[in-house]
Formats: C-alpha cells, sequence, structure tokens
C-alpha cells in the first residue's frame, strides 16, 4: 500500500469547472482523489478564479455527483475520508477577509487600468482585479489589486495578483501549522500559477510541479521551437523541488535538452475495472477527446470511412470549437448514418465498455490519459505515434500505432483490427495490463516517492 510522508499537502490549480479544459480537469481531480484513497489526512484543493461562490458551489456539488472529489462516506486504511476539499480564494476571502485586510498596503489603484469588482456572497464589494492588457504576463504584473473593507471603503492595495495569491497561501500555510507542525508539500498543477512560487522562500514549503501537456512547438520533436510561455517557465524550473513529467520519454527529452536534477516521472492515474466488459456493442468505435484543431478529429473520420469495415459504426464524444465544421464534414461526406458525433459525456467508462476500437489522431499529447483509460476498459487502441503518450501507453500491448499524419495508415490499421477477429481479440486481452502501469497505484507510488525525496532534501529557493 502506498504511504506518503506525514505533511500538509495543497494542490494548486488557476481554476477547476466541470467540462472546461479537457483532461488537464480530470487529471487534477483524480490527482486529490487518488491521494485521498491512497490515506492522505487532508488534501486540500485550492483554486483562484474571481467566479461567485454559487459557481463555485454549483461546481464542487457537480464534481461530487460525479464522484470526481472521491466518496466522502469511503475510509481509507488509517479511518480518515477518502476525499478532497475544493477551496477558492474568492469565496475564503468573502467568509472572512481578514487575511486579505491584513496583507493590504497603503496605496490606490492603477488610474491608467480598467478594473473588474469582485463582491462576496452577500454582494458587498471584496475586491478590484486590474485589467492588464497582456495575455500571457498578465499575471505577473504587479498592478494593484485593490481590498475593501467589509463597509465597502477601500483598505488598500496588494502588489498584483502574486501579492495576491501568496496572501492567501502564506494564510492558509499558517492555519495548517496550527493544527500540526508538519512539512508543506505544495503540488502545482498550473504554468502561471507555478511562475508566482518560484521566491517562495519558506524553508518549510516543498513545492512539486506537474505537468500536463507539450511542451515544444510543431513539429513537436525533442529540439522543436519552445512556445514563449515555456521558454519563460523553463528559466525558472529549476527552483522547484522537482518537476513531475507524466511520461519517461517527455522527461529525458526534457533533460537532455535543458538539463536539471529534478525532474521525475509521476503519471496521470487511471482506475482499473476489476473485469473488462465482456458484452460490447458489434462494430462499435470510439474517439473521446476535445474537439479542436490540434486533436485532428476529421482525420480519424476520414480514416474510418476509408476503412470500409461493413457493420461499424464511429461514435465521437467530446465538444469545442470544431463541433459545427466536423458535424458539415459528416453531413458533406454521407457519413450520417455511421459517424455520430456524442457530445460530452459523464460516464467515459460506459462508452468505453461498449466499444470494440478507441482510435485518436491527435497532434502531440502530453500523457494521453484516453488512451489509458481505454486500455484499462479492455478496449484495443489505434493511435498516431506521436509524442507523448500513446507509444508509452501501448509499450505493453493492447494497440496499434501509425505514422503521425498518415491517414492511409490510419485507416489501414482500424481495418485491420476491425475486420479481424482474432487480432481485436487478442489486443483487448493486452489491454487492461497494460494499462496497469498507469494504475492509480502507480501514480500514487510514484508521487508518494517524489514527496519523499523532496521532503528529505533542503528547499530549492
Amino acid at each position: 500500500m502506498t504511504t506518503f510522508p506525514d505533511a500538509h499537502y495543497l494542490i494548486l490549480s488557476s481554476r477547476l469547472i466541470p467540462g472546461l479544459d479537457g483532461g488537464y480537469t480530470i487529471a487534477t481531480l483524480a490527482r486529490a482523489a487518488h491521494m485521498a484513497a491512497a490515506g492522505v489526512r487532508t488534501v486540500r484543493l485550492l483554486t483562484f478564479d474571481p467566479g461567485t461562490a454559487t459557481d463555485h458551489a454549483a461546481h464542487r456539488a457537480e464534481f461530487a455527483r460525479r464522484g470526481q472529489l472521491g466518496n466522502p462516506d469511503a475510509l481509507t486504511g488509517n479511518g480518515v475520508e477518502a476525499s478532497a476539499a475544493l477551496m477558492n480564494l474568492f469565496d475564503e476571502a468573502g467568509e472572512d477577509r481578514s487575511w486579505l485586510l491584513a496583507a493590504a498596503a497603503p496605496g490606490e489603484r492603477d488610474a491608467s487600468l480598467q478594473y473588474r469588482e469582485i463582491p462576496d456572497a452577500a454582494g458587498r464589494p471584496l475586491a478590484a482585479l486590474p485589467n492588464v492588457p497582456d495575455p500571457s504576463g498578465w499575471h505577473l504584473s504587479t498592478a494593484p489589486v485593490v481590498v475593501y473593507q467589509a463597509d465597502g471603503r477601500e483598505a488598500g492595495i496588494v502588489a498584483g495578483f502574486g501579492g495576491l495569491y501568496r496572501a492567501w497561501l502564506e494564510h492558509i500555510v499558517a492555519r495548517l501549522r496550527e493544527s500540526a507542525d508538519l512539512p508543506v508539500v505544495v503540488i502545482c498543477e498550473s504554468r502561471q500559477l507555478g511562475e508566482l512560487l518560484t521566491d517562495w522562500s519558506d524553508p518549510g514549503i516543498r513545492i512539486i510541479h506537474t505537468i500536463h501537456t507539450m511542451h515544444v512547438e510543431p513539429p513537436f520533436t525533442p529540439d522543436a521551437p519552445l512556445n514563449s510561455l515555456w521558454e519563460r517557465w523553463f528559466a525558472l524550473a529549476h527552483r522547484f523541488d522537482a518537476v513531475a513529467w507524466p511520461t519517461a520519454a517527455q522527461r529525458d527529452d526534457v533533460a537532455q535538452r535543458f538539463g536539471g536534477d529534478n525532474h521525475l516521472v509521476v503519471p496521470n492515474g487511471v482506475q482499473i475495472p476489476d473485469e473488462p466488459a465482456l458484452e460490447r456493442a458489434g462494430g462499435l468505435v470510439v474517439m473521446m477527446n476535445r474537439l479542436a484543431p490540434g486533436k485532428r478529429v476529421d482525420h480519424t473520420i476520414r480514416a474510418f470511412l476509408a476503412a470500409d469495415v461493413t457493420g461499424t459504426s464511429l461514435d465521437i464524444y467530446g465538444d469545442g470549437p470544431e463541433r459545427a465544421r466536423l458535424q458539415q464534414l459528416i453531413d458533406d461526406l454521407g457519413a450520417g448514418e455511421r459517424v455520430t458525433l456524442r457530445g460530452p459525456t459523464t460516464d467515459p467508462g460506459a462508452a468505453l465498455d461498449a466499444a470494440e476500437l478507441f482510435v485518436t489522431s491527435t497532434e502531440y499529447e502530453g500523457q494521453g490519459l484516453a488512451v489509458v483509460e481505454a486500455l484499462a476498459h479492455g478496449c484495443p487502441v489505434v493511435a498516431y505515434d506521436i509524442r507523448y503518450g500513446p507509444a508509452d501507453a501501448l509499450a505493453a500491448g493492447g494497440g496499434v500505432l501509425v505514422p503521425p499524419g498518415d491517414e492511409r495508415a490510419l485507416a489501414d490499421a482500424i481495418r485491420s483490427v476491425m475486420g479481424d477477429e482474432q487480432l481485436r481479440v487478442s489486443l483487448a486481452r493486452e489491454a487492461p495490463d497494460a494499462a496497469r502501469r498507469w494504475s492509480a497505484d502507480a501514480a500514487m507510488d510514484a508521487l508518494a516517492e517524489a514527496v519523499r525525496h523532496v521532503v528529505a532534501a533542503p528547499p530549492r529557493r
């Protein structure tokens, strides 16, 4: 059984909203739930988006309904509830703004900027956030954030979003230390938040920064150009106590190119069903991802039709900006009876249990959580051999890789699997074992080892 060091655990995410940010939201919530189930005494998920208290309560209720915050009725081996607390900066300040007032210094708003007024749950002014016209660096600005007294008077300012966020985090850490003087392990899931934490020099804090996506631009080779946001992040990466990459392939590429001794592998884990479904919908192929350009859903649609296997159908789950264009493509190809856009699903397991094949044609990935989930449900996979994820997930079998972007090869692979029952059954048998390397238990073992490593070493800041 996984054993985490005795510590306070905080997981930081810019936002967590049902239906937004695809696999990132799923993976972040799953990490918290898996930690709770592994026996961590309390896992606190902290978000920073300035939504309303009503919106945040609705988000929490929906995540709980879906079982994504863990099961508060389940007990871990340590006899504690296997659930995670989801908290928001502005909700917390609205309930008790004393920490926010304590952080305020004399000063005034920047007259050159527009401000967004944030009320508390009772409608009273809480804070005013500057609208910084820099989409890539607004979070780094020190433009004043205005803080209000409960009676509506301006109490002063804090220095930018970094000052606001840090004030809340330091308040939470102080409160935790009142209950138990333990190390504080911060798991930062957001690059923007991470950039604001690299000077947090508290000797009792350890920061593990997780990664969820690709770090290079097209053509997505190890030496491809970096996005400017990543250039800034890599300049600071040595200050995190550990950087947790989802696959060994990405970790190795990064370490070879940039150096550094704080790169570890901590995958996003999935739950492995006790037994894969035996009865499946004959001929059903599924795809499950956001309908965005980089996912290249049109490749799968054309390849599926080119494979032309009698009795097969393609169900595509997900939503996004490409939905109208993809529906038009389906209509133009006269494929409406065989290809269906099903929209988002809150029960992906049921779809994967029904399918005989899962296909992905994405241009790039971080880990490819949906590929692992398909394998876990005994569903074979056909995928482009892109960085990163599919090759790692299918290393132990369960699927077929084809050259990236090669629609003809994709069609041939779909035809070979769906047209050959013996091959399909063989891949389906391999799939759950292949997925076990990415199970929740395996992911928690890797994360617990990372925590033990950083807690035992001096802080890097």
